[in-house]
């Protein structure tokens, strides 16, 4: 048994650590592992050298700071583990200093400003066409990118999901009956008519030419219509993806499931949203509350 299984048994039995946090931690310990056997070394031969090189690596590959100081607090309890066995005589992670995470406000619509965006009276093919996209964007949280490679064949509106890939993976996100209804509404109405004579009839969202909708293309139609309803200065495709995250957080979704439905590889990057919660408890409690 090697030191990770050995470590791994000594988490789940003598801390009574949950299988997401052993695995987390084991993740870590493994990418520690990789970055120690490409310099030639086993990990009880590590040293606070290789910790800082390690630490440095993870800055230049603009790992953020929460996921570094996660790795970092992984590797901390794994070699204290070895030094009590005695594997080690020193941990190479004390005094490598945890980075500061700065955390930006999160930037999101209320409800109804996102009810003004999506009041599209514009049944020309690109009007039904942006109503659809800015829909769906809203009703699932996927990135520009994933809205530009999305295929036909990949939604399923009499289910209502759509498959979406990023980062060699795929998964399955639910689409709301509105968004259902305006996808409906494009492909029956306004396609056809943007694809003109073009062979690549697979995009789902086309330009103005035919042709697949590119990320700048996403950014036109968001600042068209964003102007259009008053929020200029207000959108952009990750601001309405941080609006469907903050509007499922308030209404009471788990933050596993959301961090699915986002496609989130660390729950780090998803628990941002949880301090939105504490901002509606506290808005609920300062309105019912008649000493609050």
């Amino acid at each position: 048994m090697n030191f990770e299984d050995k470590f791994e048994k000594y988490m789940e039995e003598e801390k009574g650590s949950s299988k997401s946090t052993l695995s987390a931690y084991i993740s870590d310990i493994r990418e520690f592992t990789e970055f120690l056997k490409e310099r030639g070394k086993e990990p009880e031969k590590a040293a606070k050298a290789d910790a800082a090189a390690y630490v440095l690596s993870l800055n230049n590959a603009k790992k953020s700071s929460a996921t570094v100081n996660r790795k970092l607090a992984s590797l901390r309890g794994f070699y204290n583990y070895l030094l009590t066995i005695g594997a080690v005589k020193e941990n190479p992670m004390q005094g490598i200093k945890s980075t500061k995470v700065v955390r930006k406000e999160l930037e999101y619509l209320t409800i109804e400003e996102v009810e003004k965006l999506l009041d599209i009276n514009d049944e020309t093919p690109a009007g039904v066409r942006d109503r659809a996209m800015l829909e769906l964007m809203y009703a699932t949280g996927i990135r520009a990118s994933e809205v530009c490679a999305a295929n036909i064949s990949d939604i399923d509106l009499r289910i209502g999901f759509i498959s979406v890939k990023s980062s060699g993976k795929t998964r399955m996100v639910p689409i709301g009956r509105p968004a259902r209804a305006a996808l409906r509404n494009y492909l029956m109405n306004a396609r056809k008519e943007l694809l003109k004579n073009k062979k690549d009839d697979k995009a789902l969202f086309l330009s103005y030419i035919g042709e697949r909708l590119t990320r700048q293309g996403v950014w036109k139609i968001l600042k068209y219509r964003g102007e259009a309803a008053g929020l200029a200065d207000k959108i952009s495709p990750q601001i309405l993806r941080n609006s469907f995250a903050a509007h499922m957080v308030q209404n009471g979704a788990d933050i596993k499931s959301l961090q699915d439905i986002l496609g989130h590889e660390d729950i780090m990057a998803t628990r941002i949203y949880l301090s939105l919660t504490k901002n509606r408890i506290m808005d609920v409690y300062d309105k019912a509350f008649p000493r609050a």
